[in-house]
């Protein structure tokens, strides 16, 4: 078993990390370069940062944060929220980003995956999906989580992949915030699907949750926010602990 990574995740608004629960009702939770600097000596294996309202605002993303971030940390990291173009891509990569995520550009325009994976490799693509559970079924949503969409998780996925996606980073948002466990039956259907990485997110609350994506889930890697904003977790326990039920990590 390849080792597991553990990636903490800061969603940006307004300039400040916020954490919030099924995608509202947003808490501040501290500066997203001192968090990352801090999750960068702890342990963690990656990190991702997301403008959470670039998409809506129609904004580009925060390319001074990005260099910011790129200066203080040696880990690599994802920036995602408001890309629409391999020039928007280009610039973040110049100023220091190792991969971005796309989320709502790719579901207008599934080609941008095709042009990303050939221009700068599959390793820089992660296809992120925000998908809530409705009626039997994951629907993708665009914007943050605002506007549904009639595309739907595995479908949706399986395309991404096929055209060239490096990573696809799935968001419960039935879990988000509710600190109740991964979305553990998606996941593993993800994994049995995809021939790519597959990282959760959404739902963490416990270390025994990390552990449940990994064994229940196979996922690859697990992504967390609040429990590691607030303090509730830190990387380092969280991977003695899964070093301790067996799991491999990074340490």
């Amino acid at each position: 078993m390849l080792a597991k990574r553990i990636i903490p995740c800061l969603d940006v608004k307004d300039g400040k990390t916020v954490k919030g629960t099924k995608f509202v009702d947003f808490k501040e939770a501290g500066d997203p370069v001192l968090l990352g600097e801090i999750y960068s000596k702890e342990g963690a294996d990656e990190l991702v940062y997301l403008d959470i309202t670039a998409s809506s605002e129609g904004r580009s993303t925060f390319t001074d944060l990005v260099k910011r971030v790129a200066s203080r940390i040696d880990i690599p990291f994802t920036v995602g929220g408001g890309i629409n173009s391999l020039q928007d891509i280009d610039r973040l990569l110049n100023v220091g980003a190792d991969k971005v995520s796309l989320n709502s550009s790719a579901l207008k325009n599934p080609k941008i995956i095709d042009d990303v994976a050939k221009k700068f490799g599959s390793q820089v693509c992660v296809i992120a999906i925000d998908a809530n559970f409705e009626n039997g079924n994951w629907v993708c949503y665009l914007n943050g989580g605002k506007v549904a969409t009639q595309r739907t998780l595995f479908e949706w996925a399986l395309e991404a992949a096929e055209r060239g996606a490096g990573e696809i980073l799935f968001t419960s948002m039935t879990h988000d915030g509710t600190r109740s466990g991964y979305a553990h039956e998606a996941l593993l259907e993800l994994h049995r699907l995809l021939p790519i990485p597959i990282i959760a997110s959404g739902g963490a609350g416990t270390k025994a949750h990390f552990k449940d994506a990994f064994l229940r889930g196979k996922a690859d890697a697990a992504l967390a926010a609040g429990v590691f904003h607030f303090g509730e977790i830190t990387i380092s326990e969280l991977k003695k602990y899964l070093s301790e039920s067996g799991i491999p990590v990074r340490r």
